[in-house]
């Protein structure tokens, strides 16, 4: 039986490119370093973000797969019309890390067309995959929007640089408990084919 993919890390940054949040999901929050590979991750698709966005023939927000990392792990990228992007860092290989099961090897499934894109967009070019990847990108950026209609939230945008009196590298990092439960609901429930999250 081979292994479902899930969500390793989802990662929302900043039009300052600064990282809002990172939230990581089994097999790798039991790992120490875990936290500054991804981030690591999350920095390097920047580039990708950029010149993605760049892209004069681009419909939506969508900025489908930036990068494979390897076997295991891809970056999937969506920018938001505020210049928030999110990244989901989708684990081929599955929560339990491995992808061979009595020792001989199954390769993983991999990721449909429609699995983190818009439902209508998924439709368009892909009718005969699920919409499971449009979800977990719908469901995040309904959690975005909640945030930012929450007025206590300042959005990254409206915080400079130097701000006083708040502890250095605290600047613009989501604190709200709902958003980051909204964000641990999504990574934990994301699965291929699933059409709600």
């Amino acid at each position: 039986m081979a292994s479902t993919p899930c969500i390793a890390c989802i990662g929302v940054i900043g039009k300052h490119d600064n990282p809002l949040h990172i939230a990581l999901f089994p097999p790798h929050v039991s790992n120490p370093s875990a936290h500054l590979n991804f981030s690591l991750l999350l920095n390097s698709s920047l580039d990708i973000f950029e010149a993605r966005a760049q892209d004069k023939n681009r419909v939506d927000q969508d900025l489908g797969c930036l990068q494979h990392v390897d076997e295991r792990l891809s970056i999937y990228g969506w920018e938001t019309g505020t210049g928030a992007r999110f990244a989901i860092i989708v684990d081929l290989w599955g929560k339990e890390g491995k992808f061979h099961e009595t020792g001989k090897e199954t390769p993983p499934k991999s990721l449909k067309l429609g699995d983190l894109k818009p439902s209508f967009i998924a439709r368009q070019e892909c009718p005969l995959t699920g919409i499971s990847r449009t979800q977990a990108f719908k469901a995040l950026q309904t959690a975005y929007i909640r945030l930012l209609q929450n007025p206590f939230y300042i959005p990254d945008g409206q915080i400079p640089m130097a701000t006083a009196g708040v502890p250095e590298g605290t600047a613009g990092k989501i604190t709200s408990r709902q958003f980051i439960k909204g964000v641990e609901r999504i990574g934990n429930a994301w699965r291929p084919g699933l059409n709600t999250v």
